[in-house]
């Protein structure tokens, strides 16, 4: 039972990383832009990047509240197996669970799930262009990028 329990675990968290990524490829936005030309119409300087919340396809609780519940399964089967005492195993279930709670929204925030990004671009002829995009992909304040297709893409 134990072996099911960290299976179950390590499975979960596995899972739960892969939720978002930061890869500049990914987001559904498509492929990147084809090279540019010395003269770039669409090129220019990001001097800004905001953080949007609550516009994710994925509601911020669900890391905890998935956490949550492998983290009271994990902890209920390691104490199956390490007391007879009801109220121990109990003491675990609830343990894990906040355990898993905890663990669950951190690996969710770290991966950026649950947001998108207003990326503000200074343009080559002085226009100001804001594109909003699920990821950065790596993409800094003052980096040079190209928008294409209704997002920022490093140079």
């Amino acid at each position: 039972m134990r072996t099911l329990a960290m299976t179950t675990l390590a499975a979960s968290t596995i899972a739960l990383s892969g939720c978002a990524t930061t890869s500049p490829g990914y987001g559904g936005y498509g492929n990147a832009p084809p090279p540019s030309s010395a003269s770039c119409y669409d090129c220019g300087t990001v001097t800004r990047i905001e953080m949007v919340n609550g516009s994710s396809t994925m509601p911020r609780a669900t890391g905890a509240v998935v956490g949550a519940v492998v983290g009271a399964v994990a902890a209920r089967e390691i104490a199956k197996d390490q007391t007879d005492s009801e109220g121990r195993q109990n003491s675990a279930t609830v343990a894990g669970a906040a355990a898993g709670a905890l663990a669950g929204n951190a690996i969710q925030n770290r991966t950026g799930a649950g947001g998108s990004y207003n990326v503000y671009v200074r343009m080559q002829d002085g226009r100001e262009t804001v594109v909003t995009q699920s990821d950065i992909g790596g993409i800094r304040q003052g980096s040079h990028v190209r928008v294409y297709n209704g997002r920022a893409w490093a140079r």
